[in-house]
């Protein structure tokens, strides 16, 4: 059990679920009609191939979770499962996720797929302790999980595949780095720069958080400029966008860890909420 429950942790399961949730909802919203049957193999899919991708991260930078107090517990650090038997249970993720995503819908998915775990496991996590630049490459695979949903529905990329994605792809930067501000001394620690400005949680900081922020407003209304949702969706996209922009501001104000906290959890509840009135809009 102790096994079975260090390899369960290996896929950083709330993580990947949630990655696999904005795929189920990128198939949704990309179907004529509604099939949830087929949405759990979108999501199912999208779990394996995440949790693989996770794993590569972790064997990866298996020394430097060493010296941060929250990946120290980590199931290769503590050596509870080496890296061979990680790339083993990677492999097989991997296989069975791509495998699913082909044979049900198209190999199109598969392949977006395939490119999205290149991506964060071996082009995003080595350039973590490079440059601040892998915010910007890490949001790339960050943002295809609802693309590729849609090109499991339709087997095509179209405007409104490129939509979802510009929502979630802008909606990464100020995710990620209220996540390294908050996390900063363990960054260190590990010499990752996440930050816009490395090793300073300043004014620009703040105020890069904030540009990407407000720029993501205009994205989220695309939707509704082509016609792929209504004025429902538009609105709780503009009040969402607003809300969190103001979190933003407040940490330009302060540049305080709590106001950082504030847009991390913010950014958790942003992203579900306005794929869900979407989602809802089209029904």
């Amino acid at each position: 059990m102790t096994k079975a429950r260090a390899y369960f942790q290996l896929l950083k399961f709330r993580l990947s679920f949630t990655v696999a949730f904005s795929s189920a909802l990128g198939y949704l919203l990309g179907s004529a009609t509604p099939n949830w049957g087929r949405a759990l193999l979108v999501l199912l899919g999208g779990l394996l191939v995440t949790g693989a991708a996770n794993i590569i991260n972790q064997v990866f930078e298996k020394d430097l979770d060493k010296l941060m107090r929250r990946t120290e517990n980590r199931p290769l650090p503590t050596g509870r499962i080496s890296p061979g038997e990680a790339w083993a249970f990677c492999v097989v993720l991997a296989v069975m996720g791509l495998g699913l995503l082909a044979y049900y819908f198209n190999p199109l998915t598969a392949a977006l797929s395939l490119l999205s775990l290149i991506l964060y496991g071996f082009i995003y996590t080595p350039l973590k302790t490079v440059s601040p630049i892998c915010v910007a490459v890490g949001a790339i695979p960050g943002g295809l999980p609802p693309l590729i949903g849609w090109v499991a529905a339709t087997g095509y990329v179209g405007e409104a595949a490129w939509v979802l994605f510009g929502i979630q792809f802008m909606w990464q930067f100020p995710h990620f780095w209220a996540i390294a501000w908050v996390a900063d001394e363990d960054y260190k620690r590990a010499g990752f720069k996440m930050l816009p400005t490395p090793g300073n949680r300043d004014l620009r900081t703040a105020f890069q958080i904030m540009t990407y922020t407000v720029l993501l407003i205009p994205v989220s209304l695309l939707p509704l400029v082509l016609g792929i949702s209504g004025r429902t969706s538009a609105g709780v996209a503009l009040v969402c966008g607003v809300l969190f922009t103001l979190l933003t501001v407040r940490l330009m104000r302060t540049q305080d860890r709590k106001a950082a906290l504030s847009i991390m959890f913010a950014s958790f509840l942003y992203l579900p909420i306005v794929q869900i009135a979407l989602l809802l809009d089209k029904v």
